[in-house]
């Protein structure tokens, strides 16, 4: 199991993205929130499984994720699965276009978290796995947990002799 941060407070992760895509490179991006959406983020109250980022006109956006109403918002209710904003800096953003348009690969969300009480979101460059290759990591990962049962076993054994 991976290592949590106590200073991130995780919201939301995308588990499904490390199986669907090869991660190259990850960035931490901020979000241009309302309100009542911090509010429902606290909660623990989102899904960024079906969501994917783009840069147009120069800007970062956040789009497919939902972030659904806070139960006690109802004067200023904004649309739960609206294009968010995100908080990068220039050169990031160019780099990012730059990759994205030569290499083919996508940017998919990670995890949602908070970070000092503010909203941020690791973000991945991804090249799409096509379903022969998920097969194959599949079947490596179960061969290196295996191998690693063994090799503690083995160790177990050694200990106890």
């Amino acid at each position: 199991m991976a290592k949590q941060d106590p200073d991130k407070l995780v919201v939301a992760s995308n588990r499904r993205a490390k199986r669907d895509y090869d991660i190259l490179d990850t960035f931490e991006a901020g979000l241009v929130l309302k309100g009542s959406e911090v509010k429902s983020l606290r909660e623990g109250k989102a899904q960024i499984a079906e969501g994917y980022a783009q840069i147009r006109n120069g800007e970062a956006w956040l789009h497919g994720v939902h972030i659904p109403p806070w139960l006690t918002s109802s004067m200023w209710a904004v649309d739960p699965d609206r294009s968010r904003k995100l908080l990068l800096h220039r050169r990031e953003i160019e780099r990012l276009d730059a990759r994205l348009a030569q290499e083919r690969l996508t940017l998919v969300p990670l995890r949602l978290y908070f970070t000092d009480g503010r909203a941020k979101i690791e973000l991945a460059l991804g090249r799409g796995r096509k379903q022969h290759d998920k097969r194959h990591a599949i079947a490596k990962r179960d061969a290196d947990l295996e191998a690693r049962r063994a090799m503690a076993q083995g160790m177990r054994r050694r200990r106890q002799g």
